[in-house]
């Protein structure tokens, strides 16, 4: 990052976001792990103040902007336990993955522009340093019957 250069979490609040808490895990596992110069998160659900947005299967239930709205949301959670691990996101030297789970109806097939709610938004906060490779998955159910689950592998 430049000198002078916003950080991620001001550009965060020049969006008028901003990350969470990290959230309790809804089982046996921890929100994130580094290992070496990687920091690998769990599957995050678009959760805000312990609740889920929405639930459901996205094209039935839940329409694509809808989901598009989880996915971010999914996005800021997957930060917060990022900067849990490493204390401040300006610690990121680089988005390297993102995986994008959608609780799809059998008909839908714009998971990829669900998954654009997460590059965009990490392209919004990080710049060049948020590029990354990326997949969008359709799955028939997900925890909590949760729209939306996003995965993050960021080096730091």
């Amino acid at each position: 990052m430049t000198a002078g250069a916003a950080t991620p979490e001001e550009r965060l609040e020049q969006l008028g976001l901003a990350v969470p808490q990290v959230a309790a895990p809804v089982a046996a596992y921890v929100p994130a792990v580094r290992s070496g110069a990687h920091v690998f998160t769990s599957g995050q659900l678009p959760m805000r103040d312990g609740q889920l947005l929405l639930t459901g299967k996205v094209g039935a239930e839940v329409s694509q902007e809808e989901a598009v709205d989880c996915a971010r949301q999914c996005a800021l959670n997957a930060l917060a336990a990022v900067r849990a691990e490493v204390g401040e996101l300006s610690a990121v030297r680089r988005v390297v993955k993102v995986v994008v789970f959608v609780a799809s109806s059998p008909d839908f097939t714009a998971q990829p522009q669900v998954a654009n709610g997460v590059s965009e938004l990490l392209g919004e906060v990080f710049g060049e340093t948020g590029r990354h490779a990326r997949s969008a998955v359709g799955v028939s159910v997900l925890p909590l019957d949760a729209p939306v689950e996003v995965e993050l592998v960021v080096e730091v």
